[in-house]
């Protein structure tokens, strides 16, 4: 069968305290949805950071419940940052099955929705679909899919504009004490997955307008964000993300608004994971 996923969708970034999260992100220029508040039973809410072809979310636990247990010990062993990457797929049902003809494991397969407040006042609906690939597939953090049943009440033109000018993901990065057998193991879970090494960097390539996900051993990732502290990343999962901006001078401007230090990289400019709810994240041009 033909290989369902076609690229990376989201990221998702699981947070000690999602408002005091949300409000990190809003001082650093980024225009967020409404706080959605998922069901009883999850105890979780979120808010989303939306892009043209795909977008960030924050998600933050409201209420200790028996199906959020898995990702309070989460928070709690290996601390807030960028936990999950989720894959684009048509169809959740018909990957799973796809996946299991390629000897690709999954498992969770499940559907839910959730209220979104719109902006004209009423209230709509966004549903979705997900599976998620077992653990023994991925080497680092979570990876799933998400199928999206109701897009036009996810991908709202009022929030696709940011003060910082971001426009997209342009890359996930992760720390890996063996990053080209974890790329190789990782390269599987996407259709046009592909791995290339320079400089240093393992890069898997996703998919046509696609974040790449790039590795890299925790001295190499040092020397790329110089003067950051990485250890206020999340462990085991994934570290920095980088956003394209339209305009670096008013996403600096933005950094130099919220009076958060930064650096200079050789791309961009990089805050650290203690302003950005335990993810460094990076803007560099489009």
């Amino acid at each position: 069968m033909t290989h369902p996923v076609k690229g990376i969708d989201h990221c998702f970034a699981l947070v000690d305290d999602l408002d005091a999260a949300a409000a990190q992100f809003a001082a650093l220029g980024f225009t967020l949805s409404p706080r959605g508040i998922h069901s009883a039973a999850k105890g979780t809410a979120n808010y989303t950071i939306m892009f043209p072809q795909d977008y960030f979310e924050l998600l933050g636990i409201l209420q200790p419940t028996e199906a959020n247990a898995p990702r309070r010990a989460l928070l709690a062993s290996a601390g807030q940052g960028l936990h999950a990457i989720a894959c684009r797929i048509d169809d959740a049902e018909q990957a799973a099955e796809a996946l299991a003809e390629l000897g690709i494991a999954t498992q969770g397969l499940g559907s839910f929705s959730r209220p979104v407040p719109l902006p004209d006042g009423s209230e709509g609906i966004a549903a979705f679909s997900t599976v998620s690939f077992s653990p023994d597939q991925v080497p680092l953090g979570m990876v799933f899919m998400c199928q999206h049943k109701t897009r036009d009440t996810v991908w709202i033109p009022d929030l696709l504009e940011h003060a910082n000018t971001a426009c997209g993901l342009d890359a996930i990065l992760a720390i890996s004490d063996t990053p080209e057998e974890d790329a190789l193991r990782l390269a599987r879970l996407w259709s046009d997955g592909t791995v290339s090494t320079e400089d240093g960097l393992v890069k898997i390539t996703t998919g046509p307008n696609s974040a790449p996900l790039i590795l890299s051993t925790p001295a190499r990732m040092a020397a790329l964000f110089p003067g950051i502290d990485l250890s206020g990343t999340a462990k085991g999962a994934f570290t920095a993300m980088r956003v394209k901006v339209r305009d670096l001078d008013a996403a600096e401007h933005c950094l130099k608004t919220a009076k958060v230090s930064f650096c200079k990289t050789a791309s961009g400019l990089a805050v650290g994971p203690e302003f950005s709810a335990g993810v460094l994240l990076e803007f560099v041009r489009t």
